[in-house]
């Protein structure tokens, strides 16, 4: 039933985590809190092992998307490990902090997270790109295998600070950081969005290999369940890229950002009481 219960999550984490770029870190984590925590239905688990089980989901959910936007030619290797080389410490940081964390106390700040992410999603189409960072910073041109030639840019110190707080955030609590790195990419760097997601998974795919690292050096990696959440992972993420080439997105980010916003309230509540 355990390995059943992580398959599925896993699954559906993979699932939407490469149709949205996001990782999927925000489903497994939350999922595995409540029904495994909060309804006990996996007793031996803790926030720690719950993130320590994300971070290598994360690694094939990364990998498998990765690939299969690699042949629709819309990663920017080149930002990507630009965005890598500042979230290394972010990770460090945030896998230590987590390790310090009770249960209520991940509950309310991961409530809060949620809630943060929820919102970025909600107002997303509301906010304007903004000109001066492309203007300030290193200018790129790529083009599409359409093509289609796209010009963005950004000073290379500010993507440091935003790549390390992101990574700092993945390692406490597990989540690929894709909700706030492809915002940003779009609206900070004007990235062109199917860039942007793909350049986002392709981070999200190195930056969990440190992640994992770290997690793995604290002991929070149960590896007995490693084995149900990688088939899960890499399939789900196989099928999420497939469909974001096909279908928009819309209505899978309007559920998500209500469901994010639910899970967030209810974690804050679950932290306070």
């Amino acid at each position: 039933m355990t390995y059943a219960i992580i398959l599925f999550f896993s699954l559906c984490s993979g699932i939407i985590g490469a149709l949205v770029g996001l990782g999927g870190g925000v489903i497994l984590v939350p999922a595995l809190l409540y029904f495994g925590i909060s309804q006990g239905m996996i007793p031996e688990l803790t926030p720690q092992k719950i993130v320590g089980l994300s971070v290598i989901m994360m690694i094939f959910i990364g990998l498998s998307s990765t690939l299969s936007y690699i042949k629709s030619g819309t990663v920017d290797y080149k930002s990507g490990f630009i965005l890598f080389a500042g979230s290394i410490p972010g990770t460090f940081v945030g896998a230590w902090i987590s390790k310090q964390l009770d249960l209520p106390s991940f509950n309310l700040y991961f409530g809060l997270l949620l809630i943060v992410l929820s919102l970025i999603l909600i107002f997303k189409n509301r906010f304007k790109p903004i000109e001066w960072f492309k203007n300030h910073g290193m200018q790129i041109t790529k083009t599409d295998l359409d093509g289609k030639s796209y010009t963005y840019g950004y000073p290379i110190w500010f993507a440091f600070v935003m790549t390390f707080v992101i990574g700092m955030m993945s390692g406490m609590f597990g989540i690929g950081g894709g909700s706030m790195i492809v915002p940003m990419l779009v609206i900070l760097f004007l990235f062109p969005p199917h860039i942007a997601v793909a350049t986002s998974m392709f981070l999200v795919f190195l930056t969990s290999l440190v992640n994992s690292a770290s997690h793995i050096y604290f002991g929070h990696v149960p590896w007995h369940l490693v084995l149900a959440v990688i088939p899960g992972a890499y399939i789900g993420a196989k099928v999420g890229a497939t469909w974001n080439k096909r279908l928009g997105s819309d209505t899978v980010i309007f559920i998500l950002r209500i469901m994010l916003l639910i899970l967030g309230i209810r974690s804050i509540v679950v932290g306070l009481i």
